[in-house]
């Protein structure tokens, strides 16, 4: 009998990963867990986490090095640009945060 993990589980144990003072993208996320393509839904399975979680899914962002904001996230944008600026993440006021200088580069991820 196999085995078939789901995707969810997948970005969440990919997430978990991340380290503190880190970001990743969703993209990243995606490729990381072999899902090559499905930045859109790495968000949306963060998305279905309930609040509070002990994943750090405030440490993903969008491709542009933005916090990905939206009427439908019903706050959790706001809530996110404060969990990364208490780990030392600067926002600015257009939701941008320098991904280049803390972009997770070395992360590995095996299922």
């Amino acid at each position: 009998m196999s085995f078939k993990r789901s995707f969810d589980l997948d970005v969440l144990e990919a997430v978990s990963s991340i380290p503190y003072g880190k970001l990743a993208t969703y993209g990243q996320i995606a490729d990381l867990i072999g899902a090559y393509g499905c930045a859109r839904q790495v968000g949306w399975s963060l998305r279905r986490l309930p609040l509070p979680s002990r994943v750090p899914w405030y440490r993903v962002v969008n491709a542009r090095g933005m916090i990905s904001t939206s009427e439908s996230r019903e706050g959790t944008d706001w809530i996110q640009k404060e969990l990364l600026i208490v780990e030392g993440i600067p926002v600015d006021n257009k939701w941008r945060v320098p991904l280049q200088k803390y972009l997770w580069r070395e992360g590995t991820f095996s299922k």
